[in-house]
């Protein structure tokens, strides 16, 4: 089988990975939860929160691809991880909440959708940044 860009330095590490990692099983999620929404619970909350999860992991893969080329590849690869912190947390509230009934973690899912916008805010920053380093 042949290597796909490892180049032999063992099992891939570091936070470019890790990312991939958690946005794959955030993606995965977010499908599954979409589903849970459209056929078990009748819930706008939840399926809302589902296409919030999977967008937010495809967005980091997509920040993951810009940080590995980017001056700052440190700063890409943290807003990345809080953006999938962020959504990970809002959605899991709100499917914790809703599979449950119990509201003890309700001031989770504001936390949460306060740092996806603080994320994208990081996103537009580092992008201008990065326009203004090339010049």
């Amino acid at each position: 089988m042949r290597d796909m860009g490892n180049h032999g330095q063992g099992a891939p590490s570091g936070a470019p990975f890790l990312i991939l990692v958690w946005a794959g099983l955030a993606g995965a999620a977010g499908v599954g939860l979409a589903a849970a929404a459209a056929h078990k619970v009748d819930s706008p909350a939840l399926a809302s929160s589902a296409t919030l999860l999977t967008l937010h992991a495809a967005a980091a893969v997509g920040i993951v691809s810009v940080a590995l080329r980017a001056a700052w590849r440190r700063l890409w690869s943290t807003t990345a991880l809080l953006m999938l912190f962020a959504a990970s947390l809002f959605t899991g509230e709100i499917a914790y909440h809703t599979f449950s009934s119990d509201a003890s973690f309700q001031m989770l899912a504001p936390v949460g959708g306060s740092l996806m916008i603080v994320s994208w805010l990081l996103v537009a920053c580092l992008a201008i940044a990065e326009a203004l380093a090339k010049r």
